[in-house]
């Protein structure tokens, strides 16, 4: 049975030039790739990796080709632009990637983190770590971007950051990204 709810907000969202990505202060050239052993671009993302009220909540495995020379750190920013409010929704926000790295294994974005010097940063809710796909029923098909910037400093961040804190920090010193597009629905 469909959701009224859902269906009475299925032409609200906060839109794609909500995304980090569309902010001027973080655009560089897209040079380098970011992929996914578990879906294709601008494909559905698979049911395991679905928020956790009714999934596992694990996060995809993620790879990349070598970012730009002069990358010091990467940072991954994940987010629904198509929630019905304002600002798209955060579901994992990393820093302190190294650039030498070239993937992230599945469920590489949990918290802790097993992989040494990432950092989660407070996504929905002030939770921090991979928060999956969990869109309204019946309101559609959501996208979930995945967006991956080469830095050419790290950030300085304290222990509990945010989102608005971290663009602060890379504004001006993105000098390549990549990006991937999922989708999710519950019909």
């Amino acid at each position: 049975m469909p959701n009224p709810i859902g269906r009475a907000l299925r032409n609200r969202r906060a839109g794609h030039d909500t995304l980090a990505w569309a902010r001027a202060d973080l655009r560089a050239p897209e040079n380098f790739a970011l992929t996914s052993p578990a879906f294709a671009h601008s494909a559905p993302i698979p049911e395991r990796h679905k928020g956790r009220l009714f999934g596992a909540n694990i996060s995809p495995a993620l790879e990349w080709a070598s970012p730009p020379a002069g990358t010091v750190e990467l940072v991954l920013v994940v987010q629904d632009p198509d929630v019905p409010m304002r600002t798209p929704a955060t579901h994992a926000l990393t820093v302190g990637i190294d650039p030498t790295l070239h993937s992230i294994p599945e469920n590489g974005l949990v918290q802790p983190s097993p992989i040494a010097g990432l950092r989660h940063g407070r996504g929905p809710v002030g939770r921090r770590g991979w928060a999956g796909p969990l869109p309204i029923p019946s309101h559609g098909a959501h996208s979930y971007v995945f967006q991956l910037f080469a830095l050419d400093r790290p950030v300085q961040l304290g222990e509990k950051f945010s989102l608005d804190e971290t663009i602060t920090e890379m504004a001006g010193h993105v000098i390549g990204r990549a990006r991937l597009d999922g989708t999710y629905e519950i019909a």
